[in-house]
């Protein structure tokens, strides 16, 4: 068989239920039925000449052809949504940098690291965020360039995945200005005090468990909050304690609505981006790392 002979659209069809697990899942994704899907997937193994899955209840598994022919049409129709990515504006002139980031992750330090960018009047930000590995299967899929999260990756060889450190940020403990007139031991003064923390999934959360539990200490928890830009405004308005890395709330220290506390000792948080291998290197991405 030559290249010719290789129906891309069926290879699709199969990327797309090789993804899922699920036929009918996988037909309402591509906007076609299910008896449809199924024989352009055998035309697909009749060409191959190898079965590309078995039936496993009512979810199917990959063959060890299938897994071999998936990680190919990964590769494919990756480097073609890189393709469309950088392609987005690129008639007009423009270039666009599609930009995931985990819901922990402070706004602040965000724009901060991003702000350089601001500045070229030829690039198209897109911004998004949500669960870390809901944003690194896309990262890999090629729909997003960059993921900027507060936590590394461990090095995996079945996923190509580069995750650079871009620093780190001192953590404290913020509370209403006037109620705090001298610095609160950390953890021993929190003691049945009333705070926020970021929620569990937070690294920055089991640090600071991890510290309150070798001291015996327990605050009174109030609120947990995962997004930190609803953690900065229960910072606010609560009038408790809250624990948050300082970039998050450094326009209200500034005006004197927050002082600090507090702060833990040897607690901080790292931020990380995490990229993929790229054929071709993509400027804003580079100019982002470098300007961290």
């Amino acid at each position: 068989m030559d290249l010719g002979q290789l129906n891309f659209h069926h290879l699709y069809y199969f990327w797309q239920v090789a993804k899922i697990g699920h036929l009918t899942q996988a037909a309402q994704q591509v906007h076609t039925s299910q008896s449809a899907l199924s024989a352009q997937i055998r035309q697909l193994e009749d060409r191959l000449g190898e079965p590309l899955f078995t039936r496993a209840g009512r979810r199917l598994a990959l063959t060890d052809a299938g897994r071999l022919v998936l990680t190919y049409a990964e590769e494919i129709f990756g480097l073609g949504q890189e393709l469309l990515g950088r392609l987005q504006g690129h008639a007009l002139g423009m270039a666009r940098l599609r930009v995931g980031s985990v819901a922990t992750l402070s706004r602040n330090y965000q724009e901060n690291l991003l702000r350089p960018l601001l500045a070229d009047p030829a690039l198209v930000l897109t911004l998004e965020s949500g669960p870390l590995d809901s944003l690194l299967t896309r990262l890999l899929q090629h729909q997003l360039d960059v993921v900027l999260a507060n936590e590394s990756v461990p090095a995996d060889p079945e996923r190509p995945l580069r995750c650079r450190l871009l620093g780190s940020q001192s953590v404290c403990i913020v509370g209403p200005a006037g109620r705090w007139p001298q610095p609160l031991s950390v953890p021993q003064g929190l003691d049945g005090l009333e705070i926020a923390l970021p929620g569990p999934r937070s690294a920055l959360r089991g640090q600071f468990d991890a510290l309150c539990a070798a001291a015996g200490v327990r605050p009174r928890l109030r609120a947990e909050v995962d997004d930190m830009a609803m953690l900065r405004l229960i910072a606010r308005d609560s009038g408790w304690l809250t624990l948050l890395p300082e970039v998050v709330v450094q326009d209200e220290l500034r005006t004197g609505a927050l002082v600090v506390a507090g702060r833990p000792a040897d607690l901080r948080e790292s931020f990380y981006a995490i990229t993929v291998p790229r054929r071709h290197p993509h400027a804003a991405v580079d100019q982002l790392l470098a300007g961290r």
